[in-house]
């Protein structure tokens, strides 16, 4: 799990780093016309960025009396691979404004859902 938490910590380190360049760099490179269009998707990467791995790093350090190691490998896993898709087509349309990159994101959105609710089933089967 190690890898897992490394992986969540390096993920808000990206958070952060794309978030400063979200409101300062970015910010000038865009045109007015997709400026809050754009600065809008931006920041809901970054938050979904920032939020899921949060949640990696929270389901990578619950005790194995709570879940199992192998779900929460599993759980972690799904929100770092979703969040790839999701954030990272988010972040790929503003920077290259390949709008058909918005049709991946839902892909991403799915992931995540996904891996709350196996979250969710694998909690309250433990609670039993």
């Amino acid at each position: 799990m190690i890898w897992t938490r490394s992986l969540a910590a390096l993920f808000m380190a990206s958070a952060v780093a794309l978030g400063a360049f979200g409101a300062h760099g970015l910010r000038s490179a865009l045109p007015p016309e997709r400026l809050v269009v754009d600065m809008a998707i931006w920041e809901k990467a970054v938050l979904y960025s920032f939020v899921h791995a949060l949640a990696a790093l929270w389901i990578s350090s619950i005790s194995q009396d709570i879940l199992p190691e192998a779900q929460a490998k599993t759980i972690a896993r799904i929100f770092i691979f979703s969040t790839l898709i999701f954030s990272g087509s988010l972040y790929l349309l503003v920077a290259t404004n390949q709008r058909w990159l918005g049709m991946v994101t839902p892909l991403g959105g799915l992931g995540l859902l996904a891996g709350w609710l196996y979250c969710a089933y694998s909690l309250a089967r433990k609670a039993g």
